[in-house]
């Protein structure tokens, strides 16, 4: 069974920095594809970036790109977000998710990601 547990959230003002982990254990990661999501109050659950395990190719969300790098340390079997020049509309839960398909996978579509972490918040005050 896939686990993944999130950590690194907190509170920061606007156009600070802090840089999410997500270790993850259970799984075989050959072509795994993983993701972070995020979801603020009233709000859908909205697809950030997704990286391929094989190839570390990464996938961003046009709200994000350029400010957030999605990244990943093979040996420690751990997924990592830094999340840069914040904003107030970044303030959300934020979840790890995983995949067992690099082609299977949308961060458009969350039914496609199989495994997910509890989430960790981040507030980010004006």
């Amino acid at each position: 069974q896939v686990q993944l547990v999130e950590s690194g959230g907190g509170s920061v003002q606007a156009g600070g920095s802090l840089r999410l982990s997500c270790a993850a254990s259970g799984y075989t990661p050959s072509n795994y594809c993983l993701a972070w999501f995020r979801q603020a109050p009233g709000k859908g659950r909205e697809g950030v970036a997704r990286i391929s395990t094989e190839t570390s190719r990464p996938v961003y969300a046009d709200s994000v790109k350029g400010r957030f790098t999605i990244s990943q340390d093979k040996a420690k079997n751990t997924l990592y977000l830094q999340l840069n020049s914040l904003k107030p509309e970044d303030t959300a839960m934020y979840y790890c998710a995983a995949a067992p398909s690099w082609a299977g996978c949308s961060l458009g579509s969350p039914s496609t990601f199989a495994f997910w972490g509890q989430g960790t918040q981040v507030t980010v005050s004006s």
